[in-house]
């Protein structure tokens, strides 16, 4: 197995495969409605929503720093914690939840062209290498995963 393979089977694993440890970002929003994706735990806490679109938005980083396209701007904002639209409806979910899948669609194919001999090498001088950012975005999605999980458990209780 090549370097690459072994990356996209940890993203993967994180996000869309049968894992080991569970439930995976895509299976956590399986069946979810505006309501259940819109309540807060508290009100200054995130909903899950915003934790979805949070999870697209940094596999889009991700995917900008490996392939070094010109830079495009996410079709969401603010940019690190994108809102849920003013006047959400079942269709905009399911439309953020298709950003999410062609986001990480848009890496998954970064991930696989990308050339394993600069898996070592670092996009920005102080960040990490890119076999680090793109680990960091599987355990950025599993660490997003326990949370909207935990919110969709907390919702239940409510």
């Amino acid at each position: 197995m090549s370097p690459n393979d072994l990356l996209l089977l940890n993203l993967d694993s994180a996000f869309e495969r049968s894992a080991w440890h569970g439930t995976t970002l895509r299976g956590a929003l399986r069946g979810l409605t505006v309501e259940g994706a819109l309540w807060r735990p508290a009100p200054d806490r995130k909903n899950v929503w915003e934790e979805l679109l949070h999870c697209a938005y940094w596999k889009y980083i991700a995917c900008r720093r490996l392939v070094r396209d010109p830079p495009a701007r996410f079709p969401r904002s603010p940019s690190d914690w994108p809102q849920p639209p003013g006047e959400p409806t079942p269709e905009l979910l399911r439309a953020d939840i298709a950003l999410l899948r062609e986001q990480h669609a848009a890496l998954r194919a970064g991930v696989a062209a990308f050339p394993p001999s600069r898996l070592g090498l670092r996009p920005t001088k102080k960040g990490p290498t890119y076999a680090q950012l793109i680990l960091g975005i599987a355990a950025h999605d599993l660490y997003h995963t326990g949370q909207i999980q935990l919110v969709k458990r907390l919702h239940g209780r409510a």
